[in-house]
């Protein structure tokens, strides 16, 4: 791990380590357990004993009601499966500097970290996806974050495109994700290269088994999921926001019902009107169907592999396949960041955490560990895709996709899109008329909320 001592303005002399985890109280707990000391040898032994004999702090959540920040020179929040380890490097990083440093849980992210902020409660540093970029850069919550470019260039170029916003970066990514294609190998022991090969295999394992009722599971739900419409319209050079020349996302060209969105969104209605995709294959029943073992196929991303693991299916994942007259559907891809505060109380440490803990390949390991997402850093993710093949699966199925969006404009499209996916897989309206509203409703918000 990088170690890197800092200016004595930036440190306290003498300082204890908050460690939290995962509850389900609200209440603030917490226990000491003493740092190293950058004052004297006689100090800094002094510490470490009392470190030995220090209990760690009990489970800590950050209060819904009252999202106070710790009491701690820096504090870290993080969702409930990341936070025990970033103890670990929370600890490692206050005995190298000699300070104080709490992870907390935030339940709702997002949300807790905009409330708190506003009223100088936040955290200095938290950790949460990239698309919610935009909305922070434009509410002022986030700094930038100095990555050099040596640095930069160990991640996946997707990843640290992802991490910027109008040309500046305000983040530090450790891991990607995106959907592919999990089949059950046991129905389809192949990986189809097109929608047709598809359809043929899972009307054969249909064939054989009768329990399969649903030929390829995919999430659309009574009010649709643009997340998993998106790749239909991609696979036709199609999509939600026209880009800059820079490559950044252009909030003010919509092309939602651009001629080749249309032709993804007419395989839609055609997968409804064959019984292939439904509305009633949701977020809430999906992966239940598909654990079941009562479709062959399911769309989906690396969260849905420990309940597949868990129900004993034999799976396979494979990238999206191509769709007639088009070519294969792409993935939106999902970068996960570590964020600093513009209104971090000390802003010196957390760069120093950001930019010289994260980029390190053992702690984009220990994080992998954590959340089964394949790493942003180059060098560690090609150590963990040596030795686990999912891994290296799900990178082959995302390599093409594009970063989500992550300017404040995708939070009017997530409704309408969805609904008009919905809509036309139900056979409730014709693809072009459909998406021609969703692009007026899109555009009105997006008006609306400038």
């Amino acid at each position: 791990m990088h170690k890197r001592a800092l200016g004595a303005a930036a440190l306290t002399s003498a300082a204890a380590l908050v460690l939290a985890g995962c509850g389900s109280s609200g209440s603030t707990t917490s226990s000491s357990a003493s740092a190293g000391n950058t004052a004297s040898a006689s100090e800094s032994a002094s510490a470490s004993e009392s470190a030995s004999a220090s209990e760690t702090a009990a489970p800590e959540e950050v209060d819904a009601k009252d999202p106070s920040r710790a009491d701690a020179d820096l504090v870290i929040w993080a969702d409930a499966n990341r936070a025990p380890i970033l103890t670990t490097y929370a600890q490692q990083f206050a005995d190298e500097n000699g300070v104080t440093v709490a992870v907390q849980i935030a339940a709702e992210t997002r949300k807790q970290f905009g409330d708190a902020t506003k009223v100088g409660k936040g955290p200095d540093i938290v950790v949460g996806a990239h698309d919610w970029l935009g909305e922070l850069v434009q509410n002022g919550t986030v700094a930038p974050i100095q990555l050099d470019d040596a640095t930069a260039a160990k991640f996946a170029p997707a990843a640290v495109a992802a991490s910027k916003f109008d040309g500046q970066n305000y983040g530090v990514p450790f891991s990607v994700e995106n959907i592919a294609l999990v089949r059950n190998t046991d129905m389809a022991p192949d990986a189809p290269a097109t929608m047709d090969d598809l359809l043929k295999a899972a009307k054969a394992a249909k064939a054989k088994d009768p329990k399969i009722s649903v030929l390829l599971d995919q999430p659309v739900g009574k009010t649709g999921n643009a997340y998993y419409t998106y790749p239909w319209l991609s696979a036709f050079g199609g999509g939600i926001f026209a880009l800059k020349d820079n490559g950044d996302y252009d909030a003010d060209k919509v092309i939602v019902n651009s001629p080749e969105a249309i032709k993804g969104a007419e395989q839609l209605a055609k997968m409804g009107k064959d019984k292939v995709l439904s509305t009633n294959v949701g977020d809430d029943n999906s992966e239940g169907i598909f654990t079941g073992g009562k479709a062959p196929f399911f769309i989906t991303g690396p969260w849905s592999i420990p309940n597949i693991k868990k129900a004993g299916i034999n799976y396979g994942i494979s990238p999206l396949p191509s769709l007639t007259g088009g070519d294969a559907m792409q993935p939106f891809l999902g970068i996960q960041l570590f964020y600093v505060s513009s209104k971090a109380k000390n802003a010196t440490l957390a760069q120093e955490f950001v930019t010289n803990y994260v980029p390190t390949k053992e702690f984009q390991l220990a994080m992998f560990e954590a959340g089964g997402r394949p790493p942003a850093l180059t060098e560690a993710y090609e150590e963990v895709a040596a030795a686990d093949p999912d891994v290296k699966a799900w990178y082959e199925a995302g390599k093409d996709g594009k970063p989500m969006p992550n300017i404040p404009a995708m939070n009017s499209v997530w409704g309408p899109l969805g609904q008009a996916a919905a809509d036309v897989i139900a056979g409730k309206a014709e693809p072009k008329a459909r998406f021609d509203a969703a692009q007026k409703e899109i555009v009105a918000n997006i008006k609306k909320a400038s």
